[in-house]
């Protein structure tokens, strides 16, 4: 039957071989026989700009979604809150498409919405305000202008300092806001949402102005590889 698959929170990284090597095999024997594979954010534990494309981890993972589009799967990869300066250099070189968040698209038959899902974790605002600053064009131009040594010591400085942040925030405050969800499916006609970013997957059911939609939370690559798969008759989260 055809379908499509979706993954997000790989956070492939040079420290971490064994998911890259996962992430290949999963291209190969499992993606490839779908339509479609869409990965919506964070793809890399993080991304400091198209000239870093000859690192051996981004050399490898770029190369296995190229042989995965020549081989029939349209590739297809969204921004995360990790990755977001990955831009049109990266997408030929993989020859995916970049896809805006949120997107909505006709999945089979049903009003599909993908997001990252970070922007719908409206309580943690430190972090929002932080997306605002560096999604501005006028930063990034800056930020990339910059010698790509010194960005990724800058990069690294964010992380530990996001992770050591982490500590002293509450699981309420880093996971979607039911207010949020519904906005979302209200402004775009109730469809099904699938995201990613709180790493914590599971099925959830909402009702909305009457209406009954359902999200799909995706799993992170962190203990193991895991995917969604969708079909005509419906979605089902598979561990690799």
């Amino acid at each position: 039957m055809p379908h499509s698959l979706f993954v997000a929170d790989l956070h492939l990284s040079p420290e971490r071989p064994q998911t890259t090597r996962v992430f290949k095999e999963f291209a190969r024997s499992i993606a490839s026989r779908a339509e479609a594979l869409y990965i919506l954010g964070d793809l890399f534990e993080y991304w400091a700009g198209d000239d870093d494309l000859a690192d051996p981890n981004h050399a490898t993972v770029t190369s296995t979604l190229a042989e995965l589009s020549q081989n029939g799967t349209a590739v297809f990869i969204m921004h995360g809150n990790r990755d977001f300066l990955i831009a049109e250099d990266f997408a030929r070189a993989a020859h995916a498409r970049l896809i805006p968040d949120p997107t909505l698209i006709d999945l089979y038959g049903t009003p599909t919405l993908l997001m990252h899902g970070d922007t719908l974790c409206t309580g943690d605002t430190a972090y929002l305000s932080f997306r605002a600053k560096v999604r501005q064009p006028t930063w990034q131009t800056e930020f990339l202008a910059r010698p790509l040594a010194e960005r990724k010591a800058e990069i690294e400085a964010l992380r530990q300092r996001s992770e050591a942040d982490k500590q002293l925030k509450s699981i309420v405050e880093m996971d979607v806001h039911p207010d949020a969800v519904a906005a979302a499916l209200r402004e775009h006609a109730y469809p099904r949402l699938i995201h990613g970013h709180t790493h914590r997957p599971a099925l959830h059911r909402h009702r909305v102005d009457g209406r009954d939609c359902e999200r799909w939370v995706l799993d992170s690559w962190y203990d193991h590889g895991s995917y969604l798969r969708c079909d005509a008759a419906g979605c089902e989260p598979i561990q690799i």
